[in-house]
């Protein structure tokens, strides 16, 4: 039997895809529109320099939705395996890929400074909320 922790563990991985598809479906062609040479040696910064902000920003999402969310799987995991991912724990999981959905939208979108940063502080809040709930249970 699986915990049901994995379900917003998974959604969260395939929103990831969804972001992944996006900044293709966006990128590919703002680089031909550029009609700019790739350049083997060309860096992140050069490339970012030649594509416009608005397709930039899907790029800087899939590349955020690998940073923090690391930890939530973490977390996650271990409330699987701990046999702790209901109640509580299974609601501020699924809290936190609705925040992380958000906060993709947001930036993807419009990419409003500080309504994004105030999204990913309220993410940061419920995944802190979700490592101290699983230490109480690892460390019992």
């Amino acid at each position: 039997m699986t915990s049901p922790i994995l379900q917003p563990v998974i959604a969260l991985v395939l929103w990831t895809f969804v972001m992944w598809a996006w900044l293709y479906a966006t990128r590919i062609p703002a680089i031909r529109t550029a009609n700019k040479p790739m350049d083997p040696a060309m860096t992140a910064a050069d490339l970012n320099a030649v594509i416009p902000p608005r397709v930039r920003w899907k790029a800087d999402n899939y590349n955020h939705l690998h940073e923090q969310p690391t930890l939530f799987y973490a977390v996650a995991l271990a409330l699987a395996l701990a046999g702790a991912g209901v109640g509580l724990n299974l609601w501020l999981a699924w809290a936190y890929v609705a925040i992380r959905v958000a906060h993709s939208l947001i930036q993807a979108l419009g990419n409003v400074i500080m309504i994004r940063f105030s999204v990913f502080m309220l993410g940061s809040l419920v995944l802190l909320a979700l490592a101290l709930r699983t230490a109480v249970v690892v460390f019992e």
